[in-house]
């Protein structure tokens, strides 16, 4: 039997290929890690890209995957079509089987025909196939290998040319595509008929030449493969449904969610869509959190927000009166346990950045929905960019969601203007750091074909001779860069600074400023001082060894901050980022709220009692598939190839990291938490220090405390106590004070009531700033008689401010504000009319001012 669960044939596909001489490979993070990787994996070639861009040789000719991928962003922006189609996913799995110089079109074209029609046992007269308007090749092997009929082979044009970027690799490409049969659409191919009807199930990318700057293409060294095969594509085909939406996963998870709102899927077209919506999105809310994605207001954590805040609508629009996300999640993972067996550990942990988030989210929607509902009936046909914008930015609303419910009620919204009116934040959120330039990765590439990888004799020994290969130009006037064929000095890597220290030749001797890698494999000392370097030079490279042992000890104590935060708040808990320095360290981590002294205290205990047991800092290498079935834990952002380097920090802490670390915990001396924050939304931050910069912090604090204790006149143990009781003196004090100015302002307002005329009080009193003359008006206002008050002072003798205070009915104190401040050479005013405020810069002018103010208030 043809397999047809989504376990199944996720299984024939893998086992398909592996057989075929494939490299099994797992389901890498939906966080790429190159920095010419998009925002999110969205397709299977996207953890191959070092690969395809020739940066580093590919460990293995040919690879299989099935790769979790999401797409809401860009090109590829599925979002607003989900639920609406049969076929559109924001989250989904990408089969793919990849080629590095290996096979080329007729391996892959065989390999998908095969699978398609043997394994899935898919009618052959049923699926059609797209090529390059040029390709012949592709064309003849359709028609050749595997008997498809040319009528069915259609020419396309720029839609079969797939390209990475501007420059870089590209090639013709060619889809196969499954008649789903008349009732889906008109006839015509992929090319001319329904997009319903004909459905995309497999691309495949001939990977053969390299896009210049000049827009000019150059055959590439190697022809390479890239194929992906859509999972949930495939599924309806093998399970003969009609949508993607129909198969076994996700119609299970229509199923939670109807369990949950109460709606019944086929009853109503429209809480169709929302109940898919659902469905959808919770995969992709589900496995980006578990990624290490947080909900925040930039970057990916603004897309998670996004169809959080989506999801969390579309359930209440079929009926939901609870939170449901937190459900929905723990549906994912049970259906999913068999592809992603490490979910189900951690989804408490994602369960409560959902419920936190949807809880956060209701609290706003219904103020957003009101004054969306306020400007709707208003009577505009189009949501401007500014109130779009507004309604993101007070009420937490995605401009889609924004645009979704205006679509409902036949009103559009201003995207270009909201676009504007986000300009800013979106150019910090592309400000992240830029890739090598061609040109200079031309040059590094160059060093690396020539001479190799450099190698790295720095876990070893920090003194060690070598041979220089190269030397280029530094990123600032008087520094160089300097290769060499081995070098004891570490390149920053893994938020670990590099290393400094100095090169040693029979020319002189050059400082190492820096340490940083040109390409993977290469590594980079910046140095100053040495115009006497040379290619072919035998020289000796020291590195600093205080600064080396500092950052060890900064590097070993991460790991066990990591393990700490880990043990304390959970496993759901993930490093967001880090920075190891010889004289701190930082970590940030996703987290919801500040920690208290206590936990933060608990943290340091934890630290510190491994660091006691002086347990040794073991290091081994392993295939990255052991390290992590051995529960090593990776950091956030890194890569990693198939054998990795794990590190045991004594009993406790088990990370696969390729940095510097102590040879025992004793080695740390002590670690001390300096400060504690947030970075953004549900990111927190810790900065620490260790060894002598750790002693240092101790006594810092220990003399901060004696100059407290001094200055108390106390000893250091009584000062805490002392400071308590000076605390509720000043208190006492201060309540005193309040109540002794509630009598005198009662006494002042009484006397001016006194003097009304006709009802009206205007007078100067200076020594007060804006709040007091204000509560003193306001005051004076509830004496009986009294409809209209005036006060105009100065609090500094060279400023004034302003107060109008009326009664109900007494006129617009705002517009009375409003003529009266440009003589004190300000401005102000209100929409409340009974009170109003205003500040001016001349001081001198307020009998000026009182005197209109008088006449204002008499009329």
């Amino acid at each position: 039997m043809p397999p047809t669960t989504t376990d199944e044939v996720r299984a024939a596909f893998l086992g398909f290929f592996a057989e075929r001489g494939h490299t099994l490979q797992p389901s890498s993070s939906l966080i790429p890690s190159h920095p010419a990787a998009p925002l999110f994996t969205n397709a299977g070639m996207v953890p191959f890209i070092p690969y395809f861009l020739g940066e580093e040789p590919a460990p293995f000719a040919r690879a299989t995957s099935s790769q979790r991928c999401v797409r809401v962003r860009g090109k590829h922006d599925d979002i607003e079509v989900i639920g609406r189609t049969t076929r559109h996913l924001t989250f989904f799995e990408m089969l793919g089987n990849f080629s590095f110089g290996d096979y080329f079109k007729a391996g892959a074209i065989g390999y998908a025909w095969s699978f398609l029609t043997e394994v899935l046992g898919i009618e052959a007269d049923r699926l059609w196939a797209t090529v390059h308007h040029t390709d012949d090749e592709a064309f003849d092997l359709w028609t050749s290998t595997t008997g498809m009929p040319a009528q069915r082979v259609q020419r396309l044009g720029d839609d079969n040319f797939w390209e990475m970027g501007p420059t870089g690799p590209c090639g013709p490409s060619s889809e196969v595509f499954y008649d789903k049969g008349p009732g889906f659409g008109s006839e015509g191919g992929p090319a001319h008929g329904g997009e319903e009807r004909f459905v995309e199930v497999w691309n495949l990318v001939f990977m053969s030449f390299y896009r210049q700057p000049d827009g000019s293409l150059e055959p590439l060294p190697k022809n390479n493969i890239d194929t992906g095969a859509g999972l949930e594509r495939l599924l309806p085909v093998v399970q003969q449904v009609s949508s993607v939406f129909d198969t076994d996963v996700l119609r299970g998870l229509i199923g939670r969610a109807e369990a949950l709102t109460g709606a019944r899927y086929g009853a109503d077209p429209e809480h169709d869509v929302s109940l898919r919506i659902l469905a959808d999105h919770a995969r992709a809310f589900t496995f980006l959190i578990a990624d290490g994605v947080v909900p925040s207001n930039t970057e990916r954590g603004y897309v998670l927000r996004r169809i959080i805040r989506r999801a969390v609508r579309h359930a209440q629009r079929v009926g939901a009166a609870e939170p449901v996300l937190a459900e929905m999640a723990r549906a994912v993972a049970e259906a999913m346990r068999d592809s992603a067996p490490e979910l189900p550990g951690t989804i408490e942990a994602v369960a409560e950045v959902l419920d936190r988030e949807e809880h956060r989210f209701q609290e706003t929607l219904s103020l957003g929905l009101r004054t969306l509902d306020e400007l709707m009936a208003s009577g505009v046909t189009t949501i401007s960019g500014a109130d779009a914008f507004r309604l993101h930015d007070t009420f937490g609303f995605p401009v889609d969601l924004t645009r979704e419910i205006a679509a409902d009620r036949g009103v559009e919204v201003d995207i270009d203007g909201f676009e504007q009116a986000m300009a800013e934040q979106r150019r910090q959120a592309r400000s992240g750091g830029p890739a090598e330039g061609g040109e200079e990765s031309a040059r590094y590439l160059a060093v690396l074909d020539a001479h190799g990888p450099t190698e790295f004799l720095g876990y070893s020994t920090i003194d060690a001779e070598g041979t220089v290969v190269a030397v280029l130009h530094g990123p600032t006037a008087g520094q160089l860069e300097v290769f060499t064929d081995r070098t004891p000095f570490y390149a920053e890597g893994g938020g670990q600074l590099g290393d400094q220290g100095r090169i040693l030749g029979e020319g002189g001797e050059a400082k190492v400023v820096d340490t940083t890698a040109a390409l993977p494999g290469l590594i980079r000392h910046v140095v100053e001082g040495g115009d006497w370097l040379a290619a072919g030079q035998h020289v000796r490279l020291q590195v600093d060894g205080p600064r080396r042992d500092a950052l060890r000890r900064s590097h070993t104590a991460t790991h066990l901050l990591h393990w700490a935060l880990r043990t304390t708040f959970g496993e759901g808990l993930r490093q967001q980022g880090s920075l190891v320095a010889p004289d701190q360290l930082r970590f940030d981590f996703n987290f919801h709220t500040g920690l208290s002294d206590e936990q933060i205290a608990d943290l340091e205990d934890l630290v510190a009692a491994q660091i006691i047991t002086d347990g040794p800092v073991r290091v081994e290498e392993m295939p990255k598939a052991e390290a992590v079935a051995a529960g090593a834990i990776s950091f956030f952002g890194e890569k990693y190839g198939e054998v990795v380097r794990v590190v045991r920090a004594g009993d406790a802490s088990v990370e696969l990291c390729g940095g510097t670390h102590v040879a025992s915990l004793g080695q740390i001396g002590t670690m001390v938490i300096r400060s504690e924050s947030s970075v953004g939304s549900n990111l927190r931050r810790i900065e620490a220090v260790t060894g002598m910069a750790a002693r240092q912090e101790i006594r810092r604090r220990t003399a901060l405390l004696e100059q407290l204790a001094e200055a108390l006149k106390v000893g250091p143990d009584e000062a805490p106590d002392a400071l308590r009781r000076l605390q509720e003196h000043d208190r006492a004090t201060e309540k005193a004070r309040r109540e002794l100015e509630a009598r005198l302002d009662a006494a002042a307002a009484a006397e001016l009531a006194a003097a009304a005329v006709g009802g009206v009080v205007v007078a100067r009193r200076d020594g007060r700033d804006a709040g007091a003359l204000r509560a003193l008006a306001l005051a004076v206002r509830q004496a009986d008689g009294v409809r209209a008050v005036g006060l105009i002072g100065s609090p500094d003798g060279r400023s004034a401010a302003l107060v109008v205070a009326l009664a109900d009915g007494a006129g617009d104190a705002g517009a009375v504000a409003k003529q009266i401040a440009p003589l004190i050479g300000g401005g102000g005013g209100g929409k409340d009319p009974r009170l109003a405020t205003a500040g001016g810069r001349d001081a001198s002018r307020i009998d000026e001012a009182l005197a209109a103010l008088r006449q204002a208030l008499a009329s």
